[in-house]
């Protein structure tokens, strides 16, 4: 499980350091070859997935709509579907972390994030990915979600 919250600044390139700590979860020794998946999850997060996990998670609800738009189960639909295809093809992009475990944000990701370089950002483990956070969004939710806490480990670990 994926945990821990650091705070981090941008280079002025757009460089992250992300936290060996976080990456041990995939990257083990750090020897390995490791691809990730950079995610908009939403406005002011960014989500890194390993790209196995992140293909394991969207592969099969894709490949059911391609189904469906194959049979022509989704005629009727194309405003829809062309709108999952924008959002889906905007949404990730594939990324590689450097040998010194430096992430650079792609262009469109930063301005969804909202930091500009030289700002800092929240970097926090959540459990199957590691999540970059604008630090103001991030106390917001922390404000909204952190009384609700107990109620999800009992509801979970039941």
């Amino acid at each position: 499980m994926i945990i821990g919250e650091f705070q981090r600044t941008l280079d002025d390139r757009f460089r992250l350091s992300i936290p060996a700590e976080l990456l041990a979860a995939w990257t083990g020794t750090g020897d390995e070859n490791v691809d990730f998946v950079l995610v908009k999850e939403r406005r002011g997060c960014l989500s890194l997935w390993d790209a196995p996990g992140w293909r394991e998670r969207w592969e099969a609800g894709v490949e059911l709509i391609r189904q469906k738009i194959r049979l022509g189960r989704l005629e009727g639909q194309l405003s829809a579907v062309q709108r999952f295809g924008r959002l889906l093809s905007s949404r990730y992009r594939p990324v590689s972390i450097s040998q010194r475990g430096r992430l650079l944000i792609p262009e469109g990701f930063r301005e969804f994030l909202g930091v500009e370089a030289g700002g800092n950002v929240m970097v926090v483990g959540a459990a199957v990915c590691i999540e970059i956070w604008h630090p103001d969004r991030w106390r917001h939710y922390l404000e909204r979600q952190m009384p609700k806490f107990s109620a999800l480990f009992q509801h979970l670990s039941q």
